[in-house]
């Protein structure tokens, strides 16, 4: 059973930094498309940034130059590295992965920046 286990997260002043990890595990396949999102209070959850099996990334524009999406093939693992964080940010972030036609979520953590 493919699962993505999360980690990071927490509590940090505005302009902080944190990062996120997200380990696939439960296949031998590697999952090409993954992605991160957030979900803040009141609102939808939304696309954060997307990075390919080959590398390519993209990124919601709030977060352009402030968030940096990696990955570690070999370790099965993606990265969510966000500097310059502000409070706009505070949400629960979820990774996502999309392996033949089916969609698996982590189980979201916590982030929260204070002013």
């Amino acid at each position: 059973q493919v699962q993505l286990v999360q980690s990071g997260g927490g509590v940090v002043q505005a302009g902080g930094s944190l990062r996120l990890s997200c380990v696939v595990s439960g296949t031998k396949f590697r999952i090409d498309t993954m992605a991160w999102y957030r979900q803040a209070p009141g609102k939808q959850r939304e696309l954060v940034a997307r990075i390919t099996g080959a590398g390519t990334r993209d990124y919601e524009d709030s977060v352009k130059g402030r968030f940096t999406i990696s990955r570690e093939n070999a370790k099965n693992t993606m990265y969510l590295t966000m500097n310059n964080l502000k409070p706009d940010d505070t949400a629960v972030y979820y990774c996502k992965g999309r392996m033949f036609g089916n969609d698996y979520w982590g189980q979201g953590t916590q982030v929260t920046v204070s002013s």
